[in-house]
């Protein structure tokens, strides 16, 4: 079952088109898995799952200094908001009478 090899010839990777890559890309979307995707191909789903990683637009990280202050600012109003949050329920857990 298995091929036997020339050592004289190397072994050649596929080539895939970009109209096949879209197709597939498209065809695994619309699956229910990637896994099931790639083996309707006849590919393997790390090459499909790489294709993927591809496809997807690249994260934009911070503008610089003023950017990321401003995500430190609004991080620590977030955690003091929250805190305010907790105290609050507890404070309406001890002033409440106790329905019966």
């Amino acid at each position: 079952m298995t091929q036997k090899m020339n050592p004289g010839s190397p072994h050649k990777r596929r080539q895939y088109t970009e109209a096949f890559r879209a197709e597939a890309l498209r065809l695994a979307s619309e699956s229910r898995s990637t896994q099931a995707a790639a083996r309707q191909l006849n590919i393997t789903p790390k090459l499909l799952y790489k294709w993927q990683k591809a496809a997807q637009p690249p994260l934009e990280l911070g503008q610089g200094e003023s950017e990321s202050a401003a995500m430190r600012e609004l991080r620590a109003e977030n955690c003091r908001l929250q805190q305010e949050r907790d105290i609050l329920k507890k404070a309406l857990a001890i002033f409440m009478p106790p329905t019966t």
